[in-house]
């Protein structure tokens, strides 16, 4: 029987996914706004090299980063499930499981992105001190990718309990840190780049404290793990942590390829897409936090068993999504060019600013529906579904449609063919979400892993 405790069984759906939606983004923002800050304070050193060096490495800390996403989405979807399902203990017992695998596998993962972060940056088209630049803001920063999962992760575990207040302020802490830090860091003491990569560290560690105290004085902390209990979890850990990380390493493989294709354009293009890369976050933050807003109250109504409050929180997303993205977009078009001359932008970097500003803020909706979908994969049992999608939106969706723009209409055309992309696979998503919802899926934690359960439950048993 299902815990009438848990918050998304009831009350009014649209609501649950404004509120959630709302505080999600406001520390999402914190830390996008620093970004954006850091990318000012960088153009204002008037050095190119330096803001097409934070380009470069923007794709691959994306690339990192949607490690700890797959991690968290992961943790939020076996946390939100047990609430709904009334078992608080197995709640505990995964939202701690979640987290020592995704310490240890961020550590290996991080580690072997530091070895290799030459051949990764060249990969990209950087070179000369451009590369040289890129590499060593990068160094610094990735050995700290094992805090933010257990801040990523910490949050999600909030959300799921519905507490997505308390994993706002979390970012919020973090990304307020990263904001007074930046200037110390890169005028006061002068140390530039540097500054900015140490003052993220920074504020990595302060969101990883920030969202573990919550935890542990609100919902009874989280238990004494043992191997029997990360043995038995490994599976449903796996099975939706797997596909959700290889679901948002599309993301920054896609981009990776259309920093490439900008690099042919020179620097100034280059820099005119790391602007609308920290832009695009900042202006879209809600619906970057779509996935994590929504995951829960699907999650949680799936594990009792509300299918119509399932599908209703599924099109409430959609809506929230469609006015979100209608406001900010008449935003961006208004002051698209006060936006420009925060950066000194001129050029063909001013052209790529206003292009976003226009046309493809709109488009942008597109990519609200992806989200919303994969959050209803995630927590349906469907994880390997938004695997696929995303696939190939970044590479069948990416790789031919910017080649074509490009060859078209030049460095605009790179921003056109990514943004055509999105339209034709966010439509792509719906269509399919809308089929898993008309089905009811049984709720099953291990999905394609059931073999390895079994195995693990047969080792348990002759232990």
């Amino acid at each position: 029987m299902a815990d009438t405790q848990a918050k998304f069984l009831r009350g009014n759906l649209f609501c649950h996914v404004s509120v959630m939606s709302l505080t999600a983004s406001v520390g999402l923002m914190a830390i996008f706004f620093v970004d954006f800050v850091d990318m000012i304070f960088i153009a204002m050193l008037g050095k190119a090299e330096l803001a097409a060096a934070v380009g470069y490495a923007g794709a691959i800390l994306f690339f990192t980063t949607s490690f700890g996403i797959g991690m968290a989405i992961s943790a939020g979807a076996l946390v939100a499930r047990a609430l709904g399902a009334g078992d608080r203990a197995l709640a505990k017992d995964r939202a701690t499981n979640a987290l020592i695998y995704g310490v240890v596998f961020g550590t290996l993962f991080a580690g072997v992105v530091w070895v290799w972060l030459a051949e990764l940056v060249a990969l990209m088209g950087a070179s000369d001190e451009t590369a040289a630049l890129a590499v060593h803001y990068l160094q610094i920063i990735v050995p700290s990718l094992p805090f933010l999962i257990i801040g990523m992760v910490g949050g999600a575990i909030l959300r799921a309990h519905g507490d997505a207040r308390r994993a706002m302020y979390a970012t919020l802490y973090g990304g307020t840190l990263n904001a007074v830090l930046d200037p110390i860091l890169i005028f006061g003491l002068d140390m530039e780049l540097t500054g900015a990569a140490v003052a993220s560290v920074a504020a990595r560690v302060a969101i990883a404290a920030t969202s573990l105290l919550p935890i542990l004085k609100h919902y009874s902390g989280l238990t004494r793990p043992n191997m029997r209990g990360l043995a038995r979890d490994f599976p449903p850990v796996l099975a939706i942590a797997a596909p959700a990380i290889l679901t948002q390493m599309a993301t920054p493989i896609g981009q990776a390829y259309v920093t490439r294709a900008m690099a042919e354009f020179g620097e100034l293009a280059v820099a005119g897409m790391a602007i609308v890369g920290r832009l695009t976050p900042l202006a879209f933050g809600v619906i970057f936090a779509m996935s994590g807003a929504v995951g829960p109250i699907i999650g949680q109504n799936y594990g009792a068993g509300n299918n119509d409050r399932v599908r209703g929180g599924f099109h409430a997303g959609l809506v929230f999504t469609a006015l979100v993205v209608g406001m900010i977009s008449v935003l961006l078009f208004v002051l698209r060019a006060p936006i420009a001359d925060l950066f000194t932008a001129t050029g063909l970097t001013r052209d790529l600013v206003y292009l976003f500003c226009g046309p493809l803020a709109l488009l942008f909706f597109f990519n609200g529906m992806l989200f919303v979908s994969n959050a209803a994969f995630n927590n349906l049992g469907r994880p390997f579904y938004s695997t696929w999608v995303n696939w190939w939106r970044h590479t069948l969706g990416t790789v031919p449609l910017v080649m074509l723009c490009a060859a078209l209409f030049g460095a605009p055309g790179v921003l056109i063919g990514q943004a055509l992309g999105g339209v034709i696979f966010g439509l792509l998503a719906f269509v399919l979400a809308r089929r898993v919802m008309a089905q009811r899926v049984p709720l099953d934690d291990t999905g394609p892993f059931q073999r390895q359960a079994r195995l693990l439950q047969i080792f348990n048993l002759r232990r």
